[in-house]
């Protein structure tokens, strides 16, 4: 528990500066696949978790189901850049698409946003409108002061038995 305490709370803050990270997930015949998806973390003190507001696309729904696990990396011009390796679930229930949507609606810049203003998602209810919840197994936190040898540390943190 004790690298997790140093490492979720860095890597929150790296992620939610970013915003934006490559997700990578595999497909039925083992090949990856990656696009460029916007979650939001939430950090207890205890327990991280990941969330994204996305479209329940067939692909995305198949690519899942064959392979319930996303590689989230973050990259920043400063050369920073943070990874979360992930057990990804779909959350199709009202009360978490209302709870995630007003998270995302309700945080603070550049992290938060409307999710209203996605064409296809007028409300929470909406058909295109899912979230997935992240469960991280492996965190990494690479500053970039690191690679241009100017100091700071590299932190890790891997799940008991991952």
């Amino acid at each position: 528990m004790g690298a997790l305490k140093t490492t979720a709370p860095a890597f929150v803050e790296m992620a939610h500066r970013i915003v934006w990270c490559a997700a990578a997930s595999v497909d039925r015949a083992g090949r990856p696949r990656s696009r460029v998806l916007h979650p939001l973390w939430e950090w207890d003190g205890e327990h991280l978790v990941g969330w994204i507001a996305t479209g329940p696309t067939k692909t995305k729904r198949a690519h899942l189901a064959a392979s319930p696990y996303l590689s989230l990396n973050y990259w920043d011009p400063s050369q920073d850049t943070c990874t979360a390796e992930c057990r990804a679930s779909w959350c199709f229930d009202l009360e978490t698409r209302r709870l995630i949507w007003d998270a995302f609606k309700n945080a603070p810049a550049p992290v938060g946003y409307d999710p209203a203003m996605i064409p296809v998602w007028d409300k929470p209810e909406s058909d295109s409108f899912a979230v997935l919840r992240l469960e991280p197994w492996l965190l990494r936190v690479f500053p970039g002061t690191v690679l241009l040898g100017q100091g700071g540390t590299v932190l890790n943190w891997r799940a008991e038995g991952a």
